[in-house]
């Protein structure tokens, strides 16, 4: 399946149907009256965050949603059948924009979230309810009103506990194959990811969602490279995990330029809690492993981790680090009071 994380929609709710105007007309009931029935309501269109979908591809093939108009109203003072509401499913993490791509609908942060994005339209008034004590018999009725119309843009925001990120060919997809199921690309060239990477990652008896973000480069906040636009996906994360390829040139400029993009791209990325690790400590020496790991220490002023996603060593006490952090996210993100 194709991994979208942004589509442009249009919606339109339901019109709501005309009232009738009709006369009681029985041999046995002289003067019967009007009993015209009022036009049914539109459906509305509803959008709901569900469990089971990773990406806005089937917005690539359908773009227009309508939902059903009223019935019309009938004699016998009958009122029309209400138009079916139509559901637009959505993976959770979705928020809904308005056409200006910057005015937020909604946020689908959980499954079962849900979002009224057009109306249906009132149905019209048959020519019963029109009766008075002067004007016996009416000859009127109303139009329904029209359903909403309107253009909205999603975009996606992967539900990830932990965000994995770093220069192009740090090992990220390596790793995240090491510690889950998850099978990504994986080449010995620069921008080998184009598109995040889900996996679950089990560790001590728990699990949590990891996410692999494509490689970052100098300039990426410009447009440089593959851009920041994928850099929305870890904005939910309790930790971010910076990977730093220990078999490149420069180490602690890797983790400098990264660092610069987080804090360009904002939205709070800077301020999470980070774990770097030194990746790659397979290809290096003991004295070099040590050199880097102080130069970086100093740098991000954090112990650094030292592993590697070839061989497996060392990830076993970073997962359990990165668990540890989560655990403490994860209970303060339950005791904080929902916002008014």
């Amino acid at each position: 399946m194709k991994f979208l994380d942004q589509a442009k929609i249009y919606v339109k709710s339901g019109n709501g149907g005309p009232g009738c105007v009709s006369f009681r007309r029985e041999a046995n009931v002289p003067m019967g009256g009007p009993d015209g029935g009022s036009g049914g309501r539109g459906g509305d269109v509803i959008v709901v965050a569900v469990d089971g979908l990773n990406t806005l591809i089937d917005f690539r093939y359908q773009q227009h949603f309508k939902a059903k108009s009223g019935g019309n109203g009938m004699g016998a003072d009958r009122t029309g059948a209400s138009g079916a509401d139509l559901i637009i499913k959505v993976p959770a993490g979705t928020q809904v924009f308005a056409e200006d791509h910057e005015t937020i609908i909604a946020d689908m942060d959980k499954v079962g979230a849900r979002t009224v994005l057009a109306t249906g339209g009132i149905g019209g008034k048959g020519n019963a309810h029109f009766k008075t004590s002067t004007n016996r018999a009416p000859r009127i009725s109303q139009p329904g009103i029209p359903g909403e119309e309107f253009w909205f843009w999603l975009r996606l925001k992967l539900i990830a506990e932990a965000g994995l990120v770093g220069l192009p060919n740090a090992g990220k997809s390596t790793f995240l194959a090491r510690v889950s199921r998850a099978k990504p690309k994986i080449g010995g060239y620069p921008f080998t990811t184009l598109h995040p990477q889900l996996g679950v990652v089990y560790v001590a008896e728990e699990e949590f969602v990891l996410a692999d973000i494509p490689g970052i480069i100098e300039g990426a906040h410009d447009g440089a490279g593959l851009g920041d636009r994928f850099l929305g996906h870890i904005e939910r994360c309790g930790v971010i995990l910076h990977l730093i390829d220990g078999s490149g040139d420069d180490p602690v400029g890797a983790y400098r330029t990264v660092r610069h993009e987080l804090a360009a791209y904002g939205f709070g990325l800077e301020e999470k809690s980070e774990i770097v690790a030194l990746n790659k400590a397979d290809l290096l020496d003991a004295a070099t492993i040590e050199r880097h790991r102080r130069d970086l220490s100093d740098a991000a002023g954090s112990r650094v981790t030292v592993i590697s996603g070839a061989t497996g060593a060392g990830i076993d006490g970073l997962l359990r680090q990165m668990l540890e952090i989560i655990a403490n996210w994860r209970a303060r993100d339950e005791t904080t009071p929902a916002t008014p």
